[in-house]
């Protein structure tokens, strides 16, 4: 039976191409040796379930414990009602036994306890009953809120000591978050911090991304089942595109072999990744906008929004950075410094940020086309200017950051100008001072640099000439846009100060200076 990139719930090995699920957890084996409490925690869709179901059945067939991995995320649906929060759970746990378990090591019944014992009584009951000492993993324990989550917590501290014979030898939590993190509405916070009843904790481990050998071991799995090669400029572009992020792996793949290019005698080229990649974008599917819904929370927005920006992060905690991190929406670089992801991480923030906005523009008529369809960039720039003295001020109100309005308003302007015929490419990072886009239109092409002239600050203009001429150089470029948005205080309606003019980069190229 032909297998296939997973892009949905737990990789199976007879279904699905996947990689050695514990690879990339080798601390685990330890820990359980050791009789220890830990998390897991990492992004959706990057394998913890998969990694941690693979172990408690190789746990199980090696004969020294009986293991398991659990949900808890019926639970989540009464937050506010502990004991039926609890049967829910149970019920739930006895569902998975079944599926994971052979007879033999099924649980006992669980026994009648009060709301807010439940849990630890059935796992009490389960550990005296199995034989051999349990280890139990529980998933999705992120999604329960408030008491439910409090009690859970509370009830496994509390078992802890009993262990191994009257407790689970071993347990982990399983999540997006580590438990500093888990939501909570008491103590004048949304998240526990450090004040978490889990601090029987030996670790908190996260489940790091492929690396680029193993994104090519696991399309070479591909190889070996169709004869369907990827190019090795295809699987470059791959890792570059995810940086190793699974899901989005997967994904590219996905779409690659099944959508672009069915038939296996032919190689899958780095066009055809290219492509795989604006079709994800376009259809932002679960994971992509499950994503794009942590823009709006106040933890993320005051990292994102200096970046965006090219400004300085300023004082944000390192619990708030880590988060980031943890949700895997940020990366440290090499250099230390956080930034986005990956490309298409990248791509996704500021399309979805901007999407408001773009459904908000009236109708343009593209008067930037040639007769041929090509585009006309002095057409473009005309056009851009009438937009922006007509309908800037009341679309700047629109963008969900206020720091960087102008750009998601710039952005949602050519949004309608490529739409269907092109691609926008973005460049940002924290410190930079400015936002880079490359526009792509058919063989034609556009590079523009967008820079904010803020109060107390100079005129930005030399700067930014110096940086486009870089910018220019490095993409070959024999011209460009600088804009320029003046967010200076006491300044004259957009309407009256909007106004192109020619300049010269250091070099000598000739570029547009739109000051707006």
């Amino acid at each position: 039976m032909a297998r296939w990139f997973n892009t949905a719930g737990p990789c199976n090995p007879v279904d699905h191409y996947m990689l050695p699920a514990l690879r990339r957890l080798p601390e685990v084996q330890r820990l359980i040796d050791q009789k220890g409490y830990f998390v897991v925690h990492a992004p959706r869709q990057v394998g913890k379930t998969t990694a941690l179901l693979a172990l408690a059945q190789d746990l199980t067939a090696e004969g020294q414990h009986v293991a398991v991995l659990v949900s808890m995320e019926v639970g989540a649906a009464f937050p506010h009602d502990v004991g039926a929060a609890e049967a829910a759970i149970l019920n739930s746990w006895r569902s998975a036994a079944r599926a994971q378990l052979p007879p033999e090591l099924q649980p006992p019944p669980f026994p009648d306890a009060p709301p807010g014992g439940r849990v630890a009584s059935a796992l009490e009951a389960w550990s005296v009953d199995a034989g051999k000492p349990l280890v139990v993993f529980l998933d999705e324990v992120d999604s329960l809120r408030n008491g439910v989550l409090i009690s859970v917590l509370r009830q496994l501290r509390d078992g802890y000591r009993n262990r191994p014979t009257h407790f689970p030898a071993s347990l982990a939590l399983i999540g997006l978050r580590d438990v500093r993190d888990y939501k909570v509405a008491s103590g004048g916070s949304d998240h526990l911090g450090s004040a978490s009843p889990f601090n029987i904790k030996v670790r908190s481990l996260t489940l790091r991304d492929f690396t680029e050998d193993e994104v090519a071991e696991l399309y070479a799995q591909h190889t070996s089942d169709t004869g369907q090669r990827f190019e090795p400029e295809a699987l470059a572009l791959a890792f570059e595109l995810t940086q190793g992020q699974p899901w989005l792996v997967n994904a590219l793949a996905k779409v690659a072999v099944e959508e672009l290019v069915p038939d296996t005698s032919q190689p899958v080229r780095r066009a055809n990744i290219e492509k795989a990649k604006a079709i994800l974008i376009q259809r932002q599917e679960t994971h992509l906008d499950s994503l794009a819904e942590r823009l709006r929370e106040p933890r993320i927005r005051a990292i994102l929004e200096p970046m965006l920006a090219g400004g300085l992060l300023g004082d944000v905690s390192e619990d708030d950075r880590r988060f980031a991190v943890d949700l895997g929406l940020l990366r440290r670089n090499p250099a230390g410094t956080l930034e986005v992801a990956n490309p298409i991480y990248r791509e996704i923030l500021v399309r979805s940020l901007a999407s408001g906005t773009r459904d908000t523009l009236p109708t343009i008529q593209p008067s930037w086309l040639k007769p041929d369809g090509r585009l006309d960039t002095e057409r473009l720039r005309e056009a851009f200017l009438v937009f922006w003295r007509q309908h800037g001020e009341p679309l700047l109100a629109t963008a969900p950051y206020h720091e960087i309005a102008p750009h998601l308003v710039l952005m949602a302007f050519l949004h309608r100008v490529v739409n269907g015929g092109g691609t926008i490419e973005r460049e940002y990072a924290i410190g930079r001072g400015r936002m880079d886009l490359y526009v792509r239109y058919g063989q034609d092409t556009l590079a523009i640099e967008i820079k904010v002239w803020r109060d107390r600050e100079p005129d930005p203009l030399t700067e930014g000439l110096t940086q486009l001429d870089g910018y220019l150089h490095g993409l070959g470029e024999k011209s460009g846009w600088l804009v320029l948005f003046d967010r200076r205080s006491g300044q004259p309606p957009i309407s009256e100060r909007t106004r192109a003019e020619e300049a010269q980069t250091p070099s000598g190229l000739p570029v547009t200076v739109i000051r707006a």
